[in-house]
């Protein structure tokens, strides 16, 4: 006697359980254009690193002498696995098998998934496709009704809102998403759509046309043009694989978990490398513009950038870059859109960054180029000062390390949003600060004396021109204002020796 026959049993489930939901479901997950879940997690991770969960988990059906005769697999997959050969935790639902909306033990594993990542303090991607519950509940039962969860039941959102304050958390959305995965699609430090294939909702298009009698496409109410506006979605890939490419590379970024600190990737780029461009990059003419790109380009370690959320709150840039090799968020302003001004949708951008780079130790470097708060109807009617003071506030509390260059403007409130506590402060001599910017500071506190000249507008430009001499950097630099004014073409040099000499710093952190 041995354990043979139930062995086997082992083998047949694993096997229907990788059948997913049958050889017409795949196909037509195919004729789509998307992929299904194991073939996303095989591109995803490492090669052979995929260690699933549950691998058996579902439902099977059995004849009289025990036998299986059909099986359902849990439509939601989770596992361990290497990114960038460091463990992971990933997890998705799986489209082929009921749409994606939860079964039983589909349920089960999804709301497992957090608590696995937190339990090993270990990074959590997720790959969204697929619904919340439905109506006809998550199986066919003889009770009519839903009685709800237990009242001593945990709120299974307790354990998303923990992953946020402990590991990073990517999600993807690879397909139509909508009710509870499209709420833990938002809850994520990195949030990637794909281009063509993907939609998050509320909810579809039939309970739409329910509500308000009009009949939508899923593109129309959430398609990634929507969502790459409004702050949903982070960035927009191109394909499946790309997705998986930028989730690879954020990562790279990012340490494990709150209680370590990003780890050093070796850089061939000389921290001494002058780029000559630098020197004229910012224009004489105040009313001209230029790409707060190029100075990243140029400045951090060659190819490093990794841009996020470029499509919302236009006026600020946000990503991570390394210089020296070292792992740094970047914050800037781009002066292509309201000059660089700080939107409320800026605001946020800025509030969630400086709070992600904060929660898990990546140190701040801000290129400032800020005219202050935007002006007008519209940015009242948004609450700019609204969302513009919680990002200051949020930059005031952060205990990162901060490194601010001055690279032209900084005006206003809105300019403390890009000074760090204690932080290192280097300006180029095309800097200028005070409390508004020129133009509007000169309107308002010599209005009586222009309005009163023979020629209004002479009038204006001269005290415009005698008050620039005022805003330069040099009397800041004299006065210790400033830690230096330097040689933009220096500005690889200093920063990289700063990332360096703050590494002490970093790792007393994580005792605090």
């Amino acid at each position: 006697m041995n354990w043979k026959k139930e062995t086997e049993q082992i083998s047949l489930r694993q096997k229907l359980a990788k059948a997913q939901g049958g050889k017409e479901a795949i196909e037509l997950q195919h004729k789509k254009g998307r992929l299904t879940l194991r073939e996303r997690i095989e591109i995803l991770v490492d090669k052979d690193s995929f260690q699933e969960q549950g691998e058996i988990a579902g439902g099977s059906e059995l004849n009289e002498k025990g036998e299986i005769e059909s099986f359902t697999p849990a439509n939601f997959i989770l596992g361990f696995a290497k990114i960038n050969n460091k463990p992971v935790v990933v997890g998705g639902e799986d489209f082929t098998v009921k749409g994606g909306s939860p079964n039983p033990a589909g349920l089960r594993k999804s709301v497992y998934t957090e608590e696995l990542a937190l339990q090993y303090k270990m990074p959590l991607v997720r790959l969204h496709e697929g619904g919340g519950g439905s109506v006809a509940g998550p199986a066919k039962s003889k009770n009519k009704g839903y009685g709800g969860d237990p009242v001593f039941s945990k709120s299974r959102f307790k354990s998303v809102a923990d992953t946020l304050k402990e590991i990073p958390v990517v999600s993807a959305a690879v397909g139509p998403v909508a009710g509870l995965p499209a709420a833990r699609f938002v809850a994520s430090h990195f949030r990637i759509m794909t281009k063509k294939t993907s939609q998050i909702l509320v909810a579809g298009p039939a309970v739409v046309e329910r509500a308000f009698g009009k009949l939508m496409t899923k593109e129309e109410l959430g398609g990634s043009k929507i969502h790459s506006q409004n702050g949903v979605a982070d960035n927009i890939a191109e394909d499946e694989t790309d997705a998986f490419k930028q989730i690879r590379q954020f990562l790279e970024f990012f340490p494990q978990n709150i209680y370590e600190i990003p780890e050093r990737k070796l850089s061939e780029d000389p921290i001494n490398r002058e780029q000559e461009e630098l020197l004229s990059i910012v224009p004489k003419d105040r009313k001209k513009s230029y790409e707060m790109r190029d100075i990243i380009k140029y400045v951090f370690d060659e190819a490093s950038f990794f841009e996020m959320t470029k499509f919302f709150g236009r006026g600020i840039i946000t990503g991570f870059a390394r210089i020296n090799g070292y792992s740094v968020g970047i914050l800037a302003n781009d002066s292509n859109f309201y000059a660089g001004s700080m939107s409320a949708d800026g605001a946020k951008k800025t509030a969630r960054f400086v709070r992600t780079c904060d929660t898990f130790n990546i140190p701040i470097v801000s290129l400032v180029d800020e005219p202050g708060f935007l002006i007008g109807p519209e940015a009242e009617s948004q609450a700019t000062i609204l969302y513009g003071t919680e990002a200051v506030l949020a930059v005031t509390e952060s205990t990162v390390p901060w490194s601010t260059v001055m690279i032209r403007k900084s005006f206003g409130v809105a300019a403390a949003a890009h000074y760090g506590p204690d932080g290192y402060v280097l300006a180029w001599p095309s800097a200028e600060s005070g409390p508004l910017p020129l133009e509007g500071g000169v309107a308002v506190a010599f209005k009586k004396e222009i309005e009163s000249a023979k020629d209004p507008e002479a009038k204006r430009k001269e005290i415009e021109q005698k008050m620039s001499k005022n805003q330069n950097p040099f009397p800041r630099a004299e006065s210790f204002s400033v830690h230096e004014i330097i040689d933009p073409r220096k500005t690889r040099f200093y920063l990289s020796n700063w990332a360096e000499r703050i590494q002490p710093q970093m790792k007393a952190k994580l005792f605090k």
